[in-house]
C-alpha cells in the first residue's frame, strides 16, 4: 500500500533498481523516447503543479563521464522538484549504462546518452521511478512493476514478518492473501514460511498480469525450503505471460492455479470472494486493501497519481474494504488463527475497533520502519470465546 505518511514525509527504500543494460530495459524504458508519459489514474488529481523543469535531451549527456552526467541528472530532477534528485538520478543512470554508475569511468556513449535524457525526461514528469525500472526490491527477492499495479513498499514488509511469526509451528498451513496486486505480501509470506501453501486474489487484470509474472519468477533461484538469505539478484528476471504481449492475461490463460507458480493465484473480488471459502479452512488471512480516504485521494502525491486508483480508495473513510473483511471472513479461519491487515498511519485505532465489533479477539498492532502503526493483527476467536 502507500506509505500512509502525511505529504512530504519519505522513507528512502535502499534498492538495486536492476542491473540491465539497454537491450534488457523494462517495457516503460524502452518507450520512454517515444510515449508521453501514461495519464494519471482517473479520480487521482495531481497534488500541485510541477516545478519549471531544466530541458533535457542526449546532448547534455553525450560524452560526459558518469559521474558528470549524474551531476545534470540530479539537476534536471531537482528543478522538477523529485523528492530524491540524487537517488534517482543514480538508478537511472543505473539503468542507462546496465551498471553502477559509481564504478563506471567511460563517457556515455550516444546509445547511453539518449536512454538517460528520456528517464529524466520521464521522471521530470513524477512517472515512479518503481515503474522505469519495471521490478522493485521487496525483502530479499524483487518484483515485477508497471503501470496497472500498486509500487511495493518497504513498510509492507513489516506485515509479511508479523505473519511469518504466526505460522510458526503450523505445518503446511493455508494462507490467502486478499487484494494481492503484485503478490509482495503473497510471496513475502512463502518466502518468510517456505511451507505454506498460499493463494493470492486480486481483482484487477492490469496487476493480475504482474501477479502472475511474479508467482512464476520472483523467488526462483531459492532453494525451496529456505527461509532466510538469498539475494533478489538470484531470481530470474520473470518474463511475459505465456502466450501474452501486453498488460492484459491472454484469453484462454487459466486465472487460478499453482503450475509453476510460488503461490496461487486467483482472479476474483474481495467483496464476493468469502462464497467460495470453507468454514474454518484457513491458518491465516494478510491483506493489503485500498485504504486512502476520499480527501486523500483528491490530495496525492504526483507519483501516487500514476498508481491505479483502484488500488488506492479506500471510500470516504477509508475504511471500506476492512469493514467487509472483518465482517466476512472470520468464519474460513480456524480456531485462534490469525488475520493481518496492513493499515494507514493514522488507520490502527478504527481498524482495531471494527475488528472488536465482529468478534475477533488478541488485537495487537506492529510498528512499520518509520515508526509508524503499520499492522492490525486479530484472532479468529477459539472454541469457547
Amino acid at each position: 500500500m502507500v506509505s500512509g505518511r502525511p505529504e512530504g514525509e519519505r522513507v528512502r527504500c535502499v534498492h538495486k533498481a536492476g542491473d540491465t543494460g539497454a537491450a534488457g530495459l523494462s517495457p516503460a524504458v524502452r518507450r520512454a523516447e517515444k510515449e508521453p508519459a501514461p495519464a494519471p489514474a482517473a479520480g487521482a488529481p495531481h497534488a500541485g503543479p510541477v516545478l519549471s523543469q531544466i530541458p533535457v535531451d542526449a546532448a547534455l549527456f553525450r560524452g560526459a563521464a558518469p559521474r558528470a552526467a549524474l551531476r545534470r541528472g540530479e539537476a534536471a530532477l531537482a528543478a522538477a522538484g523529485c523528492p530524491d534528485p540524487d537517488f534517482d538520478a543514480r538508478e537511472l543512470l543505473r539503468l542507462a549504462l546496465g551498471a553502477d554508475p559509481r564504478l563506471a569511468q567511460a563517457p556515455l556513449t550516444d546509445p547511453q546518452a539518449a536512454c538517460f535524457a528520456a528517464l529524466c525526461q520521464k521522471r521530470q514528469e513524477r512517472f515512479p521511478l518503481q515503474y522505469l525500472a519495471g521490478r522493485w526490491p521487496f525483502l530479499d527477492f524483487a518484483l515485477a512493476v508497471g503501470p496497472g499495479v500498486l509500487i511495493p513498499r518497504a513498510d509492507s514488509e513489516t506485515v509479511c514478518l508479523a505473519a511469518a511469526e504466526c505460522l510458526r509451528g503450523i505445518c503446511a498451513p493455508a494462507v490467502l492473501d486478499l487484494c494481492a496486486g503484485s503478490g509482495a505480501l503473497a510471496l513475502g509470506v512463502k518466502r518468510l514460511a517456505p511451507g505454506a501453501c498460499v493463494t493470492a486474489l486480486e481483482k484487477s487484470p492490469e496487476a493480475l498480469y504482474y501477479l502472475a509474472q511474479n508467482a512464476a519468477g520472483a523467488l526462483l533461484g531459492f532453494k525451496e525450503g529456505a527461509a532466510q538469505g538469498g539475494s533478489a539478484q538470484g531470481a530470474a528476471r520473470p518474463g511475459p505471460l505465456p502466450g501474452g504481449s501486453g498488460k492484459q492475461p491472454p484469453e484462454g490463460t487459466a486465472q487460478e492455479g499453482t503450475a509453476g507458480r510460488a503461490v496461487r493465484v486467483v482472479e476474483g473480488d474481495v467483496f464476493c470472494y468469502q462464497s467460495s471459502l470453507a468454514p474454518a479452512s484457513l491458518d491465516l488471512i494478510l491483506s493489503n486493501p485500498p485504504y486512502l480516504t476520499g480527501d486523500e485521494m483528491r490530495r496525492l502525491q504526483p507519483e501516487l497519481c500514476y498508481e491505479p486508483a483502484m488500488a488506492l480508495d479506500g471510500g470516504p473513510d477509508g475504511l471500506r474494504f476492512y469493514r467487509h473483511i472483518a465482517a466476512a471472513y472470520r468464519f474460513a479461519l480456524r480456531p485462534g488463527a490469525a488475520l493481518v491487515l496492513e493499515v494507514g498511519w493514522q488507520q490502527a485505532g478504527p481498524v482495531a475497533g471494527l475488528l472488536r465489533d465482529s468478534g475477533w479477539r488478541g488485537i495487537e498492532t506492529r510498528r512499520d520502519l518509520g515508526g509508524n502503526l503499520r499492522v492490525v493483527l486479530a484472532r479468529a476467536p477459539a472454541g469457547n470465546d
